[in-house]
């Protein structure tokens, strides 16, 4: 009987020791973690102007959340690499450990179960693209009929917000943005939902899709950095701070038109009420 108990004490002893070792392996993005490998990682989201965009020939990337994060990196006295993601995954890499932070993430609430939210970057708006005038005119109240037909990107930050506004119109879900892009340019859909950078591209490349309208009220949403829940408190607290202080002084709205620079758009292109910084 003594036997069979050390023996259970034992097997007792070791499964507590297993389970102690993914804890200490999920811990990860401290700040002195981060200087001794010499890089900060950053997930990055290939063909999403201005947000992020990957050179094919030369491998090399840009964007304005790409010139955020060299600006982090060179603040922790390292260097920046961008690692291949896409917007579900970025979520997923943060939480794995491959990344230390995503930018550019909208703050909704079922995110925030999965990865720790920074301060906000800048905010970013909900708006339509349509090549119908007489839409811009339109309230999301107004747009909440079965006469309009509405396309968005399936399981998006804009899925919700059609599902939050417009459950009484017509809502098309595509499993891709270009698909969505594409309704609206043959004249399925009316309108696409999307926020105002991406829109601002969008309407830049394909003219066909119409322009830019911020309905009433406007939905603003804060635009923040994704870290692990598991990183330690003083680089949640930097990564903040780094937020807070870059929106507060201007340098994210810099970065912001610095990146729709190539696509011809100025501060003074962007739509009437919406505000960088909230």
């Amino acid at each position: 009987m003594d036997k069979f108990k050390r023996l259970l004490i034992g097997l007792v002893a070791l499964a507590a020791l297993a389970l102690t070792i993914p804890v200490a392996s999920a811990q990860q993005a401290t700040v002195d973690q981060i200087r001794s490998r010499g890089v900060l990682r950053m997930a990055g989201i290939l063909n999403e102007d201005p947000y992020f965009s990957k050179d094919p020939r030369t491998g090399e990337w840009r964007g304005f959340a790409v010139e955020m994060g060299k600006d982090m990196a060179n603040e922790l006295g390292v260097k920046l690499e961008v690692v291949e993601s896409s917007w579900a995954n970025s979520i997923l890499d943060v939480q794995s450990g491959k990344v230390d932070v995503a930018f550019a993430l909208t703050a909704l609430p079922k995110r925030s179960l999965s990865v720790h939210f920074s301060a906000p970057t800048y905010y970013n708006s909900f708006v339509i693209i349509s090549p119908k005038p007489e839409l811009g005119e339109k309230s999301w109240a107004q747009l909440n009929d079965a006469a309009y037909t509405i396309a968005v990107d399936l399981g998006s930050s804009q899925d919700q917000i059609a599902t939050a506004y417009l459950p009484k119109a017509n809502i098309l879900r595509f499993k891709t943005r270009d698909e969505a892009v594409i309704a609206v340019a043959t004249g399925k859909a009316d309108a696409i939902i999307n926020t105002v950078f991406n829109a601002m591209v969008l309407t830049k490349k394909a003219g066909n899709v119409g322009k830019v309208y911020v309905p009433k009220p406007i939905l603003s949403s804060p635009s923040v950095i994704g870290i692990n829940y598991s990183a330690d408190e003083v680089f949640k607290a930097f990564v903040s701070a780094w937020a807070d202080y870059n929106r507060r002084i201007g340098n994210n709205q810099t970065w912001i038109l610095k990146g729709l620079e190539p696509f011809g758009v100025t501060l003074e292109d962007l739509p009437e009420g919406f505000n960088i910084n909230g």
